[in-house]
């Protein structure tokens, strides 16, 4: 049976791709020191071995302890605001403590790394949608750390030959269709689900940020990628490397974009409810408007979203929120 490590698997992109592995058939080992993971995320019969994957003495047990054919990558901070007001936090987190897993790796030689980059590397779009070969100018420590974790895997690779694939998210969205997991945190910062804990009355109303942007609206525009799409290229890459294949990069999103506007207008029509809403001011390093150009993921490794419709993404991620709120998580 494959083992796969996965970092930050209590956390709301590991937790799908921990469910994705078990339906194909593969065995997951999760390392999460669950300082924003929930252990209650892991299924029944999951390996939950909780600590930072910056402590390498605990690292090398588990490494000694499993033979892992391949790591994928979860545990990072990502939220962009913080970012600029503590950015030693993300260089240590996202940078150094990535430096120790794959040093670790290396001592244990596992050679395949799966990486959750994201398109915060490539700052503001010169050109959308935004192709791997965008200029790479990040406007704030998020992105520039992750940028510096794909620098170094492209030295790994060929100090070393570690491969790998680096996937650019362009915002994950929604939650699993069958309601298994979703995204579940105590200070919600992603806008979809803002707008949904704003629609249960969990919150009085929320904020947008900025509405004088250059976009139609005058608000951000994003492009929004399912979940369980995600894990589905996740789960593509990984093959593709267990298979002896060359390291990549992707750019992982549906090729849309939606304007903050645009998705508060659907979460009102999906939920049926009001959303009252307060502008505020610009946050440091947003850019106006960022949407992928996915084409050489699905030419290369036959990526197809499943669920492109943002109706879609708003409806799975409102059934979660409802069940969450209704059993008080």
């Amino acid at each position: 049976m494959t083992n796969i490590l996965i970092t930050g698997g209590a956390g709301y992109i590991g937790s799908h791709m921990v469910l994705k592995l078990l339906e194909a058939g593969y065995h997951p080992v999760v390392v999460d020191d669950l300082s924003t993971g929930m252990e209650s995320f892991m299924p029944p019969g999951v390996p939950l071995h909780r600590f930072s994957i910056g402590d390498a003495d605990k690292l090398n047990q588990l490494l000694r302890a499993t033979q892992f054919d391949i790591v994928m990558h979860f545990a990072a901070f990502i939220e962009v605001g913080e970012s600029v007001k503590k950015p030693e936090k993300y260089y240590q987190n996202n940078f150094f403590n990535t430096l120790t897993l794959l040093h670790t790796m290396k001592q244990h030689g596992i050679n395949h790394f799966i990486f959750s980059s994201t398109a915060a590397i490539f700052g503001e779009p010169h050109y959308t949608p935004a192709d791997e070969n965008h200029p790479k100018q990040p406007l704030n420590p998020y992105g520039a750390s992750k940028l510096m974790c794909e620098q170094l895997l492209q030295d790994l690779d060929t100090a070393y030959g570690i491969k790998s694939v680096c996937l650019r998210y362009f915002n994950a969205a929604g939650a699993d269709p069958a309601g298994r997991t979703g995204y579940r945190t105590a200070n919600a910062s992603h806008l979809i689900p803002i707008a949904l804990q704003t629609a249960l009355g969990q919150r009085p109303h929320m904020e947008v940020y900025g509405r004088d942007y250059p976009t139609l609206d005058g608000t951000c525009i994003r492009d929004y990628i399912h979940i369980m799409d995600l894990c589905d290229a996740h789960l593509l890459a990984m093959q593709h490397l267990l298979a002896g294949g060359s390291s990549r990069q992707y750019n992982l999103g549906n090729g849309q974009g939606y304007s903050v506007q645009q998705v508060i207008d659907t979460a009102r029509q999906v939920t049926g409810q009001a959303i009252q809403v307060i502008d505020s001011a610009r946050r440091p390093g947003d850019p106006a408007k960022l949407v992928a150009d996915s084409r050489l993921i699905q030419q290369e490794l036959g990526w197809k979203p499943r669920y492109p419709e943002l109706a879609t993404i708003i409806e799975h991620a409102w059934k979660w929120e409802k069940q969450c709120y209704r059993a008080g998580c």
